[in-house]
């Protein structure tokens, strides 16, 4: 048995920007999204067959308890459109008529809802895999545990993540520490990039030892080592909070259990009324498994 976890925000967005403005529900708002989320829902299960799943929703598009560390978190973003964001409810909706246990936070976002559910199932003995487009997730890889970036049909487990990002797993959060991310905007060290960071691990294993060890940087045969080693030094309590920003918290109390993600199929009832009102026709065709 698996269980699936879905990073619900990626698949939104893509869904919004990929399906035509065109769609709308009955009342004439925009449905592109909803649409478009409910049949990657629907061929997910019908690919995956699912024995457990869970969907995971950012409470916020723009902010979390992270910029109350540092309120440049994610600040680069563009407001997300409102024809989006009218329709976050609905695509939630869809997801628990078709059965599916979801997730949602104020302050916490989808990535560490999806970290504390996989802690929870860990102690099962199931295998889980997260369904993402977002590399932070790759941190979270262990032997039960792989991701999945289902629009581009690739499967990552332990030797994938070290052959695309050339680190592991569990060095991922170091490797946004050093190397920042411009997706969130994580600071990182100013001046160290992804190819120095990932020497610079390679070396040293992690940002803890890297810096009790600072002065054996100058040793390695990596390209202006002594200016590394001063990038680093100056850049120290920056690399320390964007590892804090970047590290997914695992811990927070879930109401759930494992049965609770139990699939059991859709709800006829609530899918034919939640259809009806958005509009949707044929997609119902869709669903195999009942209730």
């Amino acid at each position: 048995m698996t269980t699936y976890l879905i990073d619900a925000s990626p698949y939104i967005f893509r869904a919004h920007f990929s399906m035509p403005s065109s769609l709308v529900d009955p009342e004439g708002r925009p449905a592109g999204a909803t649409y478009g989320f409910a049949s990657f829902l629907l061929k997910l299960l019908a690919q995956e067959q699912p024995s457990h799943l869970a969907v995971a929703f950012d409470g916020s598009l723009t902010s979390s308890f992270r910029n109350e560390l540092y309120p440049g978190y994610k600040a680069n973003r563009e407001a997300p459109p409102n024809e989006l964001v009218s329709q976050l409810a609905s695509c939630r909706q869809v997801a628990e008529c078709l059965g599916m246990a979801t997730f949602i936070d104020d302050s916490h976002e989808a990535d560490d809802l999806i970290g504390s559910l996989l802690a929870l199932v860990s102690g099962t003995g199931q295998k889980s895999v997260i369904v993402t487009s977002d590399k932070d997730l790759a941190q979270l890889v262990s032997e039960g545990v792989t991701l999945l970036d289902f629009a581009r049909e690739t499967r990552y487990s332990i030797p994938e993540v070290e052959e695309k990002f050339g680190v592991r797993p569990d060095q991922m959060v170091d490797l946004l520490a050093l190397a920042g991310d411009s997706v969130d905007n994580i600071p990182g060290v100013r001046g160290i990039g992804s190819k120095t960071a990932v020497a610079l691990l390679q070396a040293f294993g992690d940002l803890e030892t890297l810096y009790e060890r600072l002065s054996k940087v100058e040793e390695l045969p990596i390209r202006g080592a002594s200016s590394v080693r001063a990038k680093l030094e100056n850049g120290r309590d920056m690399a320390f909070l964007s590892k804090e920003l970047a590290t997914i918290h695992c811990q927070i109390p879930m109401q759930a259990s494992l049965e609770d993600l139990t699939y059991r199929g859709a709800d006829r009832q609530c899918v034919e009324a939640l259809f009806q009102e958005l509009g949707f026709e044929r997609i119902r065709q869709r669903i195999k498994h009942w209730q």
